[in-house]
C-alpha cells in the first residue's frame, strides 16, 4: 500500500463511489470537500452515507472522517478483508449500485467474498442485478476470475420504491489477472433475456416477451426470453415488471439492455407491450455500438486492464460512455496509467463507431491474497 503517497483531493459529490473504489484499490488516500455544498440540503446523501459503511465492512483498518455536515470526507482505505459480508443497501439506489463497486473490488481481497445485498434488485437508475449477471461475471472469467466460486443469485426480486429484494454474490481470490486481447466481437448468435414481475398479474411477463419478439424476431431466429414472475415472500415489497435482455456474439462478448416500470405511485403507468418493444429497440441499439464489451461494463474492463500483468491488454470498444471518459480520468490520478485510444477507419466499422483501447497493465499484485 502506498501509505506514504500524498493525499489525493477532489471537490464535489459526483463520482464518489468510483473514487471511493479507487482509492480502496489502490491504497491513496483521498479527501473529498463541498459535498453539494451549495444546495439547500448540502452533504452525503444516505445512500452514499450506506455505500461508505459498506465499504467499511469490507475492509480492514480503513479510516473515515465526516465533518457535521457532511460536505468533507477523509478516507484512508485499509486492506480488502473479503469473507462474509451482509449490507441492508439503501432503497434510493439499487442492489446493482453496490455490486458494481464489489466486481472491481471482490478479486482482490484476502479471502473469497460471499456478499449478500438486500434492497431494490432493478430500477431506472442502475445497472440490474439480471444484466449484471450475464455481462459482467464473463467479462471477469475473461481475465482469470473464474471457477464455480464466481456466482450472482437473485434470492428475491425487490422493486422500487420499498424494495425487499436479495442476492448472494460469491466472488473468488486472485493474486493476478490476465491480460486479454479483445479485438473482435463476432456476429451475433443468439438472444436472452428474463422478463420479470412481482406483486402484479402473472399475464405481464407473457405480454413483454411477446412484444420483444415482434421486433426481435425480425432480426434473428434463436431467441429465448424466460419468465419470472415472483409469488409471496419472494416477490419484494412493491409491485413492478421489467425486461432484461442479452445478445451473445461467436466471440462470446455480451451485450445488454433492459427496462424496468416505472415505481408504484410515480409517473404514469406503463403498458408492458411498450416497455418490451422499447427494450428490443435499446437491444438493437446497443448492438449497433457495438464492442467486445457492452456499455454497462466499459469501466470495470478498462480497471482490470490497467490492474492486470505488465503486458500489452487490447479491448475495442464501442462509443466511450460520459462516465467511462471520467472513469479513464481517475486511473490516470489513482494508478498512473494512459490509454492508447484509436478510432476505426470507417470503412473498417460494422455498426457504430468503434474504439480501440490499449495500455500495458501496472502488474498489481493482490498482497492480501494467503499464498497456499
Amino acid at each position: 500500500m502506498a501509505s506514504g503517497v500524498q493525499v489525493l483531493r477532489w471537490e464535489g459529490a459526483r463520482f464518489l463511489r468510483m473514487r471511493l473504489v479507487l482509492s480502496t484499490l489502490s491504497g491513496r488516500s483521498l479527501r473529498i470537500t463541498g459535498i453539494r455544498g451549495q444546495e439547500l440540503e448540502p452533504g452525503l446523501r444516505d445512500f452514499e452515507a450506506s455505500f461508505i459503511r459498506l465499504m467499511d465492512k469490507l475492509t480492514n483498518g480503513s479510516r473515515i472522517e465526516i465533518n457535521e455536515t457532511g460536505t468533507t470526507l477523509y478516507y484512508q482505505p485499509g486492506l480488502l478483508r473479503g469473507g462474509a459480508v451482509e449490507h441492508d443497501c439503501h432503497p434510493h439506489r439499487s442492489i446493482g449500485y453496490y455490486l458494481e463497486a464489489l466486481l472491481c473490488l471482490a478479486p482482490f481481497c484476502k479471502s473469497p467474498l460471499k456478499a449478500i445485498l438486500k434492497g431494490v434488485t432493478n430500477d431506472q437508475k442502475d445497472p440490474s442485478v439480471d444484466t449484471l449477471k450475464v455481462t459482467a461475471l464473463p467479462l471477469m472469467k475473461r481475465f482469470g476470475i473464474d471457477g464455480e466460486d464466481l456466482d450472482l443469485k437473485i434470492v428475491r426480486r425487490g422493486m422500487p420504491p420499498a424494495g425487499g429484494g436479495e442476492i448472494i454474490f460469491s466472488c473468488p481470490v486472485r493474486r493476478f489477472l490476465k491480460p486479454i486481447q479483445l479485438i473482435d466481437s463476432g456476429k451475433i448468435k443468439r438472444i436472452r433475456g428474463v422478463a420479470y414481475s412481482a406483486r402484479v398479474s402473472p399475464q405481464m411477463v407473457n405480454r413483454i416477451v411477446d412484444s420483444a419478439r415482434s421486433i426481435l424476431n425480425k432480426f434473428l431466429p434463436d431467441i429465448y426470453i424466460y419468465t419470472d414472475h415472483m409469488k409471496g415472500a419472494n416477490s419484494g415489497k412493491s409491485p413492478g415488471f421489467g425486461l432484461s435482455l442479452v445478445a451473445e456474439t461467436t466471440n462470446g462478448t455480451f451485450l445488454s439492455a433492459e427496462l424496468v416500470s416505472n415505481p408504484s405511485g410515480q409517473g404514469l403507468p406503463v403498458l408492458p407491450e411498450d416497455l418490451g418493444m422499447n427494450c428490443a429497440k435499446l437491444l438493437l441499439e446497443e448492438i449497433y455500438r457495438g464492442g467486445c464489451v457492452d456499455s454497462v461494463n466499459q469501466s470495470l474492463a478498462l480497471l482490470f486492464m490497467a490492474l492486470g500483468q505488465q503486458d500489452v491488454s487490447k479491448v475495442q470498444m464501442g462509443p466511450l460512455s460520459p462516465y467511462t471518459i471520467e472513469f479513464l480520468r481517475h486511473l490516470k490520478s489513482f494508478f498512473h496509467v494512459m490509454f492508447k485510444i484509436e478510432i476505426q477507419p470507417k470503412e473498417e466499422r460494422k455498426g457504430g463507431e468503434k474504439v480501440l483501447m490499449t495500455c500495458i497493465g501496472v502488474g498489481f499484485s493482490n498482497i492480501n491474497k494467503v499464498v497456499t
